[in-house]
């Protein structure tokens, strides 16, 4: 790191102690951006890195919720406005145990250029709270999210911010978000993201980040003369990302061969074709299982249960070309990055937010594989969550065609803007420095225009 990062570094794990993720985040972006402050002294001299790293603004409150038993339980809920600059603020919201403010900001700071990336308007921002929806009935979560919506809706909006699903917020806490919010507000509007299809929600959105993922790959080989056929594939988790990961490499002809959960992973030489997927959805969304059941139906597949004594990931330790890390992050480490580049494995493309350590980024970068960052690679969520505002807005609804359509073509162009950007500023193949920069301009240039604010 040059001095000035360094510097900034420091600063940074001062004002923000105990928060690793955040720490890892901005540092990735930082290093990226030193090839242009040289160029543009303006923004150093706007401190324009220094007002993106600090949220413009973070709520934190108390949610009290009552049980099917009557007992009481208080959890915290966050949401973190980071960035609205080029429009209102747009980002998930997680239900998890793990949920701290350390982990919201670093998924606000990669939200706001990730969304940058998707040449839509829409700002940064991310929230959720330590609750855990599994075990619990839809009555306790219904109550959870009525309560969650008493504090959040003060400071949401569809011309404000723009909340979403995430990691343990699916279809139906979003509709329970979304009908609290209405009573409380007397308004209908296009607060929310990711609501029903009857009553403003837009077709695509659930397999959006899954197919965009796999749409930036097969960008990504393009510029090798490939395809995504006849490709072997590794898949981590099973909810949403990984389930249309696999939908789409099916109807492009790879094939993926590893799925998991919290409980371990299932490997399947033969492939997971439509029936296993329709057994996986069904699993997951429906009956709310563990994967460890795939291999159970499918006397070919095997289960390895989840060691956390282990320095590694064993999924990511069978040959393949293509991996596509749809869990968490910091789910590929050093250690998985060496074995997968062991294994054949040449195409890296992120379905989770920042799913690979520095160590294994690092790696990837140094071995000049294909590798598309979860910034650029799993933006097709958050630009179909876009595509539904935009339909909101005019009362209308878009075809599946048509909304698949403008998605592919939106990951085309973040795709070119990476690649691109990346050749510009002296780093050929680096989608990371493609995306971090090109990210950063659009939302720097927009800082400087609007003052000191």
């Amino acid at each position: 790191m040059n001095d000035h990062v360094s510097a900034l570094m420091a600063d940074v794990k001062a004002k923000n102690p105990s928060e690793p993720e955040f720490h890892q985040a901005v540092q990735e972006v930082v290093e990226s951006l030193s090839l242009v402050l040289d160029q543009h002294p303006e923004y150093r001299k706007g401190k324009i890195i220094e007002r993106i790293i600090e949220p413009e603004r973070v709520i934190m409150f108390r949610v009290p919720w009552q049980d099917d038993q009557g007992e009481l339980h208080v959890n915290r809920g966050f949401r973190i406005q980071m960035n609205s600059a080029i429009g209102p603020y747009k980002g998930g919201l997680r239900f998890h145990p793990s949920v701290n403010l350390g982990i919201l900001k670093f998924l606000a700071f990669e939200q706001v250029f990730k969304n940058a990336l998707t040449t839509l308007p829409m700002g940064g921002g991310k929230g959720g709270a330590d609750f855990d929806p599994k075990g619990k009935s839809d009555s306790e979560v219904m109550r959870f999210c009525q309560a969650f919506m008493c504090e959040l809706f003060r400071h949401i909006g569809p011309d404000t911010d723009v909340p979403a699903g995430d990691i343990g917020v699916g279809a139906r806490e979003i509709g329970f978000l979304f009908g609290m919010y209405k009573r409380l507000k007397n308004e209908f509007t296009g607060v929310m993201t990711g609501k029903g299809l009857t009553w403003g929600g837009s077709v695509i959105r659930p397999e959006a980040t899954g197919y965009g993922a796999v749409y930036f790959a097969g960008e990504m080989l393009k510029t090798r003369k490939e395809e995504l056929k006849g490709k072997t594939c590794l898949v981590s988790g099973s909810g949403n990302v990984a389930q249309y990961t696999v939908d789409k490499l099916i109807s492009l002809g790879a094939k993926a061969v590893t799925l998991s959960d919290s409980t371990g992973y299932i490997y399947d030489e033969a492939g997971i074709n439509r029936e296993k997927l329709a057994f996986v959805m069904d699993l997951k969304n429906n009956r709310r299982g563990r994967i460890s059941e795939y291999a159970d139906k499918f006397k070919g597949a095997t289960f390895t249960p989840a060691d956390p004594a282990l320095d590694h990931n064993p999924l990511w330790d069978h040959k393949a070309e293509c991996a596509f890390p749809s869990a968490t992050q910091n789910e590929i480490n050093a250690k998985d990055a060496a074995n997968l580049l062991r294994n054949g494995v040449y195409v890296v493309s992120e379905g989770a937010n920042m799913p690979t350590t520095i160590d294994g980024v690092n790696q990837f970068l140094e071995a000049k594989i294909l590798f598309g960052p979860g910034k650029a690679a799993n933006a097709g969520g958050v630009a179909t969550s876009g595509l539904e505002m935009a339909q909101n807005s005019m009362r209308i609804s878009w075809t599946r065609e048509e909304v698949d359509t403008r998605l592919f073509n939106i990951m085309r162009t973040i795709h070119e803007v990476c690649h691109r950007t990346a050749e510009k500023y002296g780093t050929p193949g680096n989608y990371v420095n493609g995306a971090n920069i090109a990210g950063f301009l659009k939302v720097a240039n927009a800082m400087m225009d609007q003052g000191l604010v």
